[in-house]
């Protein structure tokens, strides 16, 4: 089977790079277009691994329907587990659910609480990704894997580096996020230096669904509302 596999010419490859860019360009535009009409969101991260049943799941649901009953719409990543979680509490509580879907080949899958009008498609993780932190006016990241982490820690970069205006990043789940966080306090501050003390006053640390409200009411309270950049 492997001997009957051709492998492609620079050239071939690089053509295949320069169509690209043009699919690239389709999906920016399609979601700017979009997305630009929902509103103040905030985004809702978390596992797509977690079961309906699940504490986190409900918690999610709480938290979700809290922001849309505060004036907020939600964005998930569209999927399964704290995705259809978040989308589900948005629904339930009458307010705006977006969906930013990704094409995986596990896992993924749209859930049924997005306003229909509000499902996006994506195959590149970098332009989902602008979508998130462009129209969202904060994170909240639930419980969840690698995906979660990489969502989390690019926010934080692109805040630190002053790419983007400041907004709430609230952690929930004081249990899973208490070694990570100590772990960045410790290690990356005080023994290696590597970020400043200032840096970790972007990150909240929380439990409840009630917590998440008064940090995203207190940062917003006065302010204006606009895209991220």
């Amino acid at each position: 089977m492997r001997k009957e596999q051709r492998h492609k010419s620079w050239n071939e490859i690089k053509t295949n790079d320069s169509w690209a860019i043009f699919k690239i360009m389709g999906e920016f535009v399609t979601g700017f277009e979009r997305m630009s009409k929902i509103g103040p969101c905030v985004s809702i991260f978390g596992s797509a691994r977690t079961k309906p049943g699940h504490k986190y799941y409900q918690l999610t649901e709480r938290v979700a329907k809290k922001i849309v009953e505060a004036g907020y719409g939600v964005i998930t990543g569209g999927g399964p587990g704290i995705m259809e979680a978040g989308n589900k509490g948005a629904h339930l509580g009458g307010g705006t659910s977006v969906g930013l879907n990704i094409d995986l080949p596990f896992e993924q899958h749209d859930n049924p609480y997005i306003d229909s009008d509000k499902n996006l498609d994506f195959d590149y993780f970098f332009v989902r990704k602008v979508m998130f932190v462009k129209y969202s006016q904060g994170f909240v990241v639930m419980p969840g894997g690698f995906g979660t982490l990489d969502e989390f820690f690019e926010a934080m970069t692109l805040i630190q580096t002053h790419k983007i205006e400041q907004f709430p990043i609230i952690l929930v789940g004081k249990e899973f996020w208490k070694g990570l966080v100590d772990w960045i306090k410790s290690t990356l501050l005080e023994q290696y230096q590597n970020i400043s003390p200032k840096d970790l006053d972007l990150i909240h640390l929380v439990d409840t669904e009630d917590e998440v409200i008064e940090i995203l009411d207190a940062f917003y309270n006065g302010s204006a509302l606009s895209p991220n950049f």
